[in-house]
């Protein structure tokens, strides 16, 4: 089981689903986007909802939870829902945990594919997944989130932030820093306002959770930017930004959403930054 400092890493498969590719590719042509990933036949592109849990420090750290499973027949249709590959509880416990054993879930952003785990139906009623953890969300991201704009509504779902705006158990984050010893949250304003990535430090080197700054391996590419950003001149920026850190600093990158590659470093080339070393989180080190 690799370790980053005192905490031993899992990843936590919470099912896939499809995406519109030239939605998850914005400007670039599908002839180019396409060599990458290959659309079925309804354009969408295959992704996971890899998520990572950590264990130390007398803490079980979630970050991220998959959309969940209160989703219709309609729903699960059009955006291609598999949890036949696995879900987050199955997941949990293959790593021999249960949702109530988490002590925290650090949450990137609100939309749908990432905290949609959060929550569970019971009927007409809603509860807190995690029945006994905190639940960690930049305090700017959430304002954003009660009060959406039109573009970006369709994201976020009141049946994944109500019964958290009334558990007593949010956690509003306060800009960057650190959270817990050797986990420290970078904001990024591109793809949503005040998204949090997650970077986990210790002597055997760093991994950052990139969410959906990087939602793919083959988004590393400046111009290769989702039509789903609001700001995407924003993320044109702090894309490059963030990958030149990266490549200074040895990081290593873990995916959420790429359905080839969970874990990959990056390297400065000719042709710009590119990933290389493709492998699992087991093979971290």
């Amino acid at each position: 089981m690799p370790r980053i400092g005192p905490y031993s890493l899992y990843a936590i498969e919470t099912g896939r689903f499809g995406l519109d590719g030239g939605a998850m590719f914005g400007v670039v042509p599908k002839p180019l986007w396409e060599r990458k990933i290959t659309p079925d036949a309804r354009n969408r592109i295959p992704l996971h909802m890899r998520c990572l849990l950590l264990e130390g420090e007398g803490r079980l750290i979630l970050i991220d939870n998959g959309l969940g499973d209160k989703y219709n027949t309609k729903f699960k249709d059009l955006y291609a829902v598999d949890h036949g590959v696995g879900d987050l509880h199955s997941s949990l416990k293959k790593a021999g945990f249960q949702a109530s054993d988490v002590t925290d879930v650090i949450l990137t952003h609100l939309h749908f594919d990432h905290c949609g785990g959060s929550t569970t139906r019971h009927g007409d009623s809603l509860s807190l997944t995690f029945p006994n953890a905190g639940y960690h969300v930049q305090r700017d991201h959430w304002t954003w989130a009660r009060q959406p704009n039109a573009r970006e509504a369709a994201s976020f779902f009141d049946e994944n932030l109500e019964p958290l705006a009334q558990s007593g158990q949010l956690q509003l984050v306060e800009g960057e820093g650190s959270l817990f010893p050797g986990i420290d949250v970078l904001t990024f304003h591109g793809h949503t306002h005040a998204q949090q990535l997650v970077k986990i430090s210790g002597v055997e080197g760093t991994l950052v959770f990139v969410a959906d700054l990087l939602p793919t391996s083959a988004h590393l590419r400046t111009p290769w930017i989702m039509g789903y950003d609001v700001r995407p001149l924003i993320t044109l920026e702090e894309k490059p930004a963030f990958l030149a850190e990266a490549v200074a600093g040895g990081w290593q990158l873990f995916f959420e959403h790429d359905a080839a590659v969970a874990v990959a470093s990056v390297v400065s080339t000719e042709r710009g930054v590119v990933s290389s070393e493709h492998r699992t989180l087991e093979s971290l080190w």
